[in-house]
């Protein structure tokens, strides 16, 4: 069953792209032609792309690990937000810091002094400071939480990123690329796509577009999980009727071997009697 139509992409505006005079000559051959001085992204190329990137992040977060989503656009925020949570995805919607891949332990620390800034409030240890102190402290916390909120769970890599706009972006598309993760990006015609391993063309401003084509990879991590949650109780379930054939085949008694040393306890103190 197809993800998505021609229609629905159409609807949602998916195929409208930048200015002729902005676009990149490397999105040439996902452009079907130019109307108004516009381009027109071809939806075909965009159904095989979506497909393709959708099929491969389902089994990415299948084999347990972490999609990271990245939009700091204005239109794309809260959307990207809003579908990351959903499934339990760390996301950045505010700035991208440089480092935050390549200098990860250093981010990490920062994620950790935001939650001793939680545990000093739960402990008592906030209220014993100065006004100043807690004052500084507060904005410090509201700063940590506008920056990292979205990875405060985030304990390793991910192990994929889903972008929108890689041009605007770049920063965390240089990264990846440093660091050979996976990237998943809307690719609109004003930008190159050769960085991207799935690149999915569509138009990247309008927030119809955003939600249709995020709504659709989200879709994919959501079967991902559901799957890998199949998987573990299938394999639980294979356990336990391999347990419970062992001890119906007397394979899980222990007490013979547990009763030889008292018999040759019993055998050697009857020798010494006989003695």
């Amino acid at each position: 069953m197809a993800r998505t139509t021609y229609q629905e992409l159409l609807d949602a505006g998916v195929h409208f792209g930048h200015l002729t005079r902005k676009w990149d000559p490397k999105m040439a051959k996902y452009i079907f032609m130019e109307r108004n001085g516009i381009h027109i992204i071809d939806l075909n190329k965009t159904l095989a792309k979506l497909e393709e990137a959708a099929s491969a992040i389902k089994q990415i977060v299948k084999s347990g690990r972490k999609v990271l989503f990245v939009a700091t656009k204005k239109q794309a925020k809260d959307i990207v937000a809003n579908q990351a949570k959903s499934v339990n995805m760390p996301y950045v919607t505010e700035r991208w810091l440089g480092g935050m891949l390549t200098n990860f332990g250093t981010v990490r620390k920062s994620i950790k002094k935001m939650s001793n800034i939680d545990k000093m409030t739960k402990d008592g240890t906030y209220d014993v400071l100065s006004k100043k102190e807690r004052l500084m402290i507060q904005r410090e916390r509201i700063k940590l939480e506008s920056l990292l909120g979205g990875i405060a769970d985030l304990n390793r890599l991910p192990a994929a990123l889903f972008i929108i706009d890689v041009k605007k972006e770049h920063i965390a598309v240089t990264e990846a690329l440093k660091l050979s993760i996976p990237t998943f990006a809307m690719v609109d015609t004003n930008s190159d796509p050769t960085n991207i391993d799935f690149p999915i063309p569509s138009n990247d401003d309008a927030t119809k577009s955003i939600t249709l084509i995020t709504d659709i990879i989200v879709k994919a991590i959501q079967e991902g999980l559901d799957e890998r949650k199949r998987d573990k109780e299938d394999e639980a379930e294979k356990e336990a009727a391999v347990a419970k054939a062992q001890i119906d085949n007397g394979e899980g008694e222990s007490a013979p071997v547990a009763e030889a040393p008292k018999a040759r306890k019993s055998e050697a103190a009857e020798a010494k009697d006989g003695e």
